[in-house]
């Protein structure tokens, strides 16, 4: 396992976070899987306030050892149904969240605090600030943003950085060979504001393993909808199938190194049902992805950047001159 640095901080993160949202009890095999996690050199485990237990589950498992892992959680989402401000990115919401996560994951602070998502009835300027005042208040280490807008994330950094708040570390978001939505917009600004960028769902809910393409039917309680597997999901499971065996890796580990190729800010969260899956995805880190292998994975399913970025890519050689070409920019 390597590391880089989360955003523009020092702190040091490793390229594959482990995500604990299935995590239901502290078992023996659960144990196995943060203890495998963390011998391969793994330290962020990230969870949220709302995936049920995880939050208590995880303060157990790293009960002796806590300081040595970056911990990262979530609010935004409802701690009560019955009750309209028990969600959402107000200060109410924030801090009396933060305190529940807190209490459940048996510390007095969280590496990173992220926004769960994006509601658009709390003025941005509210949430940076009530996220300023955590980090001054010694309870939160760094802040990041979760499934948002390019434009609403953006400007709440720069607000941030105009005021003196605290900016954006990370930006956490649905990425893979299926999910390539964020290159549009969202990965080239982390890249422009220095965010790294956490990245669930990597397998697309376990159809880029290939298990479905191989025949497997879609069990109940996956995240994969019955009957929403077409041609297009079958022929990128396909091009990683096929990746795979030519290298001698599992489709698993291709299509999560196939993440962290296409940009060094790209940190896969990764997931698992037992001891054994995991240690197949943790293979990931190993992998290095050809030329040719990227091109044949990307060419399996089409992807179009769409307007601007397809129209500026197509018409600046004759909009700002033949010799645009050979500027290299920064």
């Amino acid at each position: 396992m390597r590391y880089r640095l989360l955003g523009r901080t020092g702190l040091r993160v490793s390229e594959l976070f482990l995500g604990a949202m299935t995590f239901r009890e502290a078992s023996p095999e659960v144990r196995e899987m943060v203890d495998l996690y963390a011998e391969a050199g793994g330290n962020v485990i990230d969870t949220a306030s709302a995936y049920g237990e995880s939050e208590e589950v995880v303060g157990e498992l790293l009960a002796g050892r806590r300081d040595r892992f970056v911990l990262a959680t979530k609010y935004t989402l409802s701690r009560d149904p019955s009750d309209l401000n028990a969600s959402g990115n107000h200060r109410k919401n924030l801090v009396l969240s933060l305190e529940r996560s807190l209490r459940r994951l048996r510390t007095d602070y969280v590496d990173v605090f992220w926004v769960h998502m994006w509601d658009r009835h709390t003025p941005i300027e509210e949430t940076m600030r009530a996220l300023d005042d955590a980090v001054r208040a010694g309870k939160v280490l760094y802040v990041g943003m979760s499934d948002a807008p390019a434009w609403v994330v953006s400007r709440a950094d720069t607000l941030a950085e105009w005021r003196g708040w605290t900016r954006f570390a990370g930006l956490q978001v649905p990425y893979n060979l299926l999910w390539r939505d964020i290159e549009r917009e969202l990965l080239p600004m982390a890249d422009e504001l220095g965010m790294s960028v956490a990245a669930w769902g990597p397998l697309a809910g376990g159809v880029l393993s290939g298990k479905f393409t191989g025949g497997a039917p879609v069990a109940p309680g996956t995240r994969v909808a019955p009957g929403s597997l077409g041609e297009r999901e079958h022929a990128a499971a396909r091009a990683v199938l096929e990746v795979a065996a030519e290298l001698g890796a599992t489709a698993s580990q291709v299509a999560i190194a196939w993440t962290m190729a296409r940009s060094r800010a790209v940190h896969p969260i990764i997931g698992a049902s037992g001891p054994g899956q995991l240690r197949d995805n943790l293979g990931a880190a190993a992998v290095t992805l050809p030329d040719d292998a990227l091109r044949r994975l990307e060419s399996a399913v089409p992807f179009s950047l769409g307007f601007p970025l397809d129209f500026i890519g197509d018409a600046a050689s004759a909009a700002l001159g033949p010799e645009y070409r050979l500027l290299d920019g920064r």
